[in-house]
């Protein structure tokens, strides 16, 4: 029942933004039966339903080649819906300023008009001529003005003008004769749209401009592959001989139908091209079966590491069958750490499953990993959701390594990541424990991040007996 409300909740929410959207771009930008309006309310109701099945096609078990159809457009989609809204938002602010501007520009042109004429009444009230107007010549013979008086080229001031059958100068277009073809007549002048059109268009556009090239650059930066961070942990249990042993930890991989085979690469040789001690990748590797994604995963097989490299599941591993992924990683060299521990050449390295687990019966067992240990040993702790690092203190854990956030992805939604999660990306002391949130590899959803760069971190222990 509460999630068919919240479904209900959010489906109304999407159609109030996309009517939102609609009528800032489409609607107040085109007219009534043009062809851009037709393009855009169709768009308006295709982009939504691609967003949908890209959202749950995997979830239902559709094939994997529609899975990868839908995942591109529908996602990208959502990224784009939000960054426009954003724009659009911004845009409300803009849009009576300049309203103001155009305003106060159209009136100060009317004064100029104004005092022009005014000026030349005076003019002609002291010379006492009539001010000359312009007309126009047709191009052929002369008209004949037997059916109209001739119009006297000066009046006395305060005497009426006769009337005049000639056609306005502004409008009138010359009669077609065999010297003068009617295309070569003055056009009509083009019509000036209203200040509203125009304020709209401006605000539309700018907003869709800046819109999009979030989401290109947003895009780029996860094609691009993630960087290589650094940082250094001092631990005060590590000993002498364990100084500078580093830990490239790798978290939310996310191989999907957007992000494949390709992407493992690049991860893989990045992590390699560091020569680390140890790898740790600390869960969401996957959005799929390995049925679909069994294969994107093969370049995991070429990670190298003096000591290993060990995994741990994350919530998404759940959404698609953990026990298949983990038996898979093991067959591509890497050491599942569920809810174990290993002792390492000065410290513990321990692994505990995600808290999705549970309603599998597979949670975090911190007893299990870290229970019957030596605490006079420094301990590090692999955990893939922020969220548990208070077990992780009460453990006596030295070093918890996470990751899950993403580091909120796409801004503002580092300000939502933080209200779900201690420490959103980086290293922070809980006590006598630190924990580091490394903001991920690749991405979920919209193949997109803004303000939250991919990264691999190596993290380089460090012994204060050194």
């Amino acid at each position: 029942m509460i999630f068919a409300l919240v479904a209900l909740v959010v489906l109304a929410l999407l159609a109030t933004v996309h009517r939102y959207v609609w009528r800032r771009l489409v609607g107040d930008t085109t007219a009534p039966g043009s062809t851009l309006r037709t393009v855009g309310t169709v768009a308006a109701f295709v982009l939504p339903l691609l967003s949908v099945g890209a959202m749950t096609s995997g979830r239902i078990g559709a094939p994997f080649w529609l899975q990868q159809v839908l995942a591109w457009p529908g996602f990208l989609w959502l990224a784009a819906l939000m960054y426009l809204t954003l724009a659009l938002l911004v845009g409300e602010f803009v849009r009576p300023v300049l309203r103001r501007v155009l305003a106060r520009r159209d009136a100060a042109a009317a004064d100029r008009t104004t005092v022009a004429l005014s000026s030349e009444a005076v003019a002609t009230t002291t010379s006492g001529t009539r001010p000359r107007t312009e007309e126009l010549v047709p191009a052929g013979p002369a008209p004949s003005t037997t059916s109209a008086d001739p119009i006297p080229e000066t009046t006395q001031p305060g005497e009426p003008e006769p009337e005049s059958s000639a056609p306005d100068p502004v409008t009138a277009t010359a009669p077609a004769t065999a010297d003068a073809p009617a295309t070569d007549a003055p056009a009509t002048p083009l019509a000036r749209p209203s200040r509203r059109l125009f304020v709209s268009r401006v605000v539309g556009g700018a907003a869709a401009a800046a819109g999009l090239a979030t989401v290109g650059y947003g895009t780029a930066n996860v094609l691009s592959g993630p960087t290589v961070k650094r940082v250094t942990v001092p631990l005060a249990k590590l000993p002498r001989a364990a100084h500078g042993f580093r830990i490239a930890v790798v978290s939310d991989i996310h191989i999907g139908p957007i992000l494949g085979r390709a992407h493992t690469r690049r991860i893989v040789d990045t992590i390699n091209s560091t020569s680390p001690d140890l790898v740790a990748v600390v869960g969401d590797l996957v959005d799929g079966s390995v049925a679909d994604l069994g294969s994107a995963a093969e370049p995991l097989a070429g990670l190298r590491a003096r000591h290993g490299s060990f995994f741990v599941t994350g919530n998404h591993e759940y959404f698609s069958g953990a026990e298949q992924w983990v038996n898979h990683v093991r067959e591509l060299g890497l050491i599942p750490l569920e809810n174990a521990r290993v002792e390492m050449g000065g410290f513990d390295l321990a692994g505990v499953n995600d808290i999705a687990g549970e309603t599998e019966g597979q949670g975090p067992d911190f007893g299990r990993a870290l229970g019957d240990r030596d605490r006079s040993r420094a301990a590090v702790l692999l955990a893939h959701q922020p969220v548990v690092i208070h077990d992780a203190v009460r453990h006596g854990v030295d070093l918890q390594l996470s990751g899950h956030t993403h580091g909120g992805q796409l801004w503002p939604g580092n300000y939502l990541a933080e209200l779900a999660n201690p420490t959103v990306a980086g290293l922070e002391r809980y006590g006598d424990t630190q924990l580091f949130v490394s903001r991920g590899a690749g991405a979920w959803g919209p193949p997109v991040r803004v303000g939250a760069p991919a990264d691999i971190t190596v993290v380089e222990l460090a012994s204060r007996q050194a």
